[in-house]
């Protein structure tokens, strides 16, 4: 199983999108501090994700959720959720 994940930076109120088999130990290591492109913006909370059913399904959807049209989807999915 995949997943494609949103993180929510505490520090500065912005966000983080990937992909990951592993979404507890990939935000572990997002938590630690052990990814370049997070470590300076912890802590995190991970505020979103999505199951996927293959790699590729998922690097897609984080492909499609990096463009205009995916990051208005998922602001009104996550509008819905909060």
């Amino acid at each position: 199983m995949w997943y494609v994940y949103i993180l929510k930076s505490n520090k500065d109120n912005r966000t983080y999108l990937g992909s990951t088999n592993r979404i507890d130990k990939r935000f572990e290591e997002h938590r630690k501090g052990y990814v370049k492109s997070t470590k300076n913006r912890r802590p995190l909370k991970l505020i979103y994700y999505e199951k996927c059913n293959s790699e590729k399904e998922a690097r897609l959807k984080e492909k499609y959720f990096k463009t205009g049209a995916g990051r208005t989807k998922l602001k009104k999915i996550l509008s819905n959720k909060i």
